[in-house]
């Protein structure tokens, strides 16, 4: 088993500094031979507040290197509360970040530019902004989403309307220069009142002539609340769902997720922000908050399903398999499956009890007090993680979360899984690529260790298998974090 780091729910293997605050993954770009991820981040507390761009590159999903912190806020300036949410584009030599200008004395967040020629190690912003005013009718502006199609530029820009609406608007330019405001290019439901206020981080990909539109839900009273999917196509600058919208995560912990497609090849990666389930006081002891999910391939099946899988090159992390067990279990005592590291890869195929809800225990307290339930309930047709006895610390949320799961109906039908769990963080992406992401904390000096179990009268049959995982290699460094302080961006 690895060692542990001084802070045992520091993640190990997704992206984060090792302290501060960050929130969404912003400006995913490949440029010059290297994946840029860069994300909102605070160097100065673990607290949202005096958002910055921080950065990493990586050749290959694997070895990230920090680099110097890209964006921030320049006193007295049109961002000097801030260089919020957008993207980045690669043209020819140079990357260019679109990100939303935010100060305190205006509602609206007017897009800005900044450009570096130097694979993104410096940064110019324009003297001017992008885009000053928002377009009449909106109460919400903010988070530009910049792609190329058909020999042109495209903006979505996140937004509300005065009608009650949430919209992403369309934008389009020849020279990434001048933009011509075109009007919404999908809205919510007309009604007032029947859906979010407003849509952050809009995203959007395209399938041939299908395409999905990634929209983050905001409300005034709650703020950030959960990330839904569109599937339709475009016509004439208007997006047109084929089917009612759906979460792209089942997960209470995941937000803003962010789009890039790779280089060379018709794949769809995507970074999400992890934000945390603890009670402030809490992060602020620990002196962190956020993380990035791993990067996962999205795509779109033949009858318009979108569906999510970790991305190919995270294998490369696996070390040793530490686990490979098949049986089956009945009720009352469970099947001890082995130890695993804090940091670990796990496949199984479960066939379930059809009499009650099956599946597995991850067991982080030596007397077994201390779990977190991955399930399945064939009655319902679910998928179950269950959080209410993962910590032994109060200030840690609890709750229990579904995914849909039609396999688990089916009867002797084996139940497809596979689950990242490190250290604070567990993504579970069933076969048919639903994924629900959360945030546990375990407090118990384990060791942890998986069981099977079963509530039903009848058994379960498993097959798992998993491989405790090693960070890629990353390179140390300290960068200046602007305003005279250093910040020290690393990945553990």
């Amino acid at each position: 088993m690895s060692a542990l780091p001084a802070d045992p729910h520091l993640p190990a293997i997704h992206l984060r500094p090792p302290r501060n605050w960050i929130n969404d993954p912003n400006g995913l770009v490949f440029h010059d031979g290297h994946y840029h991820v860069f994300f909102q981040y605070n160097p100065h507390g673990p607290q949202h507040s005096n958002v910055h761009w921080g950065h990493f590159r990586s050749p290959d999903l694997i070895n990230w290197e920090p680099l110097p912190v890209a964006l921030t806020p320049t006193p007295g300036g049109y961002d000097a509360d801030g260089c919020y949410s957008g993207n980045a584009v690669s043209v020819d030599d140079r990357m260019v970040a679109f990100y939303s200008a935010h100060r305190n004395d205006r509602w609206w967040q007017p897009i800005t530019t900044a450009e570096s020629q130097d694979n993104g190690r410096t940064w110019a912003k324009r003297p001017q902004l992008l885009i000053a005013e928002p377009p009449a009718g909106t109460t919400m502006y903010r988070d530009p989403y910049v792609w190329r199609q058909d020999e042109r530029w495209r903006m979505l820009v996140g937004s509300a309307l005065d009608d009650g609406r949430a919209a992403a608007l369309l934008y389009e330019s020849d020279d990434l220069e001048n933009w011509a405001y075109l009007g919404p290019f999908h809205t919510s439901d007309a009604a007032p009142g029947t859906g979010p206020i407003g849509w952050e981080c809009p995203q959007y990909a395209t399938f041939g002539d299908r395409s999905i539109l990634i929209v983050s839900d905001w409300t005034p009273q709650n703020g950030p609340s959960h990330t839904t999917v569109h599937t339709g196509h475009e016509k004439n600058g208007r997006f047109t769902p084929a089917a009612s919208p759906v979460p792209l995560d089942h997960g209470p912990d995941i937000y803003a997720p962010a789009l890039l497609k790779a280089p060379g090849e018709d794949r769809w990666l995507l970074w999400g922000w992890a934000w945390e389930a603890r009670d402030d006081g809490w992060a602020h002891e620990a002196g962190w908050a956020g993380v990035l999910t791993l990067p996962r391939e999205v795509s779109l099946t033949a009858d318009g399903t979108v569906v999510q899988r970790p991305a190919r090159e995270l294998l490369a992390l696996r070390g040793a398999r530490v686990l490979h067990r098949t049986g089956h279990v009945t009720r009352p005592e469970p099947a001890e499956l082995g130890q695993v590291s804090r940091t670990f890869d796990l496949t199984a195929a479960l066939i379930p009890d059809p009499t009650g809800t099956s599946g597995l225990r991850l067991v982080t307290s030596a007397d077994g007090s201390e779990y977190l339930d991955i399930s399945l309930d064939p009655a319902a047709g679910h998928l179950i993680v269950d959080r209410g006895h993962a910590s032994l610390d109060a200030r840690a949320r609890g709750g229990s979360y579904t995914a849909p799961c039609p396999a688990a109906t089916r009867p002797g039908t084996p139940v497809e899984l596979r689950m990242i769990v490190d250290r604070s963080i567990a993504e579970v992406y069933l076969a048919d690529e639903q994924v629900l992401t959360l945030r546990f904390y375990p407090l118990a000096d384990g060791p942890w260790r998986l069981q099977a179990r079963t509530t039903g009268a009848g058994r379960s049959d498993f097959a798992v298998e998993a491989w405790n995982l090693a960070p890629g290699g990353v390179h140390q460094e300290t960068v200046l974090a602007g305003q005279g302080r250093d910040a020290e961006l690393t990945r553990p």
